[in-house]
């Protein structure tokens, strides 16, 4: 048995998603298959969501940027692995 989900997005939202799953060789419903299933198997989104921090301060250099991304890069690797 199945269940049809449905819901309503903006015009341009939706023929931007049509757009884009299709350059991507796949359709609409799979992607959203795809989501839901990736959703559960988190059991939450597969991403982060969060409001942004308006604390942020720009780097004082740009030798602290380039370290700060390259930890950063650093940790998403390890992470993956």
């Amino acid at each position: 048995m199945s269940t049809q989900i449905a819901t309503r997005v903006d015009d341009e939202q939706a023929a931007l998603f049509k757009e884009t799953t299709r350059q991507l060789g796949t359709t609409p419903a799979d992607v959203l298959r795809m989501f839901i299933s990736a959703f559960n198997d988190y059991r939450g989104f597969p991403y982060e969501v969060r409001l942004p921090r308006n604390d942020a301060e720009p780097f004082s250099s740009e030798q602290q940027a380039t370290e700060y991304a390259s930890r950063l890069a650093l940790r998403m690797s390890d992470e993956t692995r």
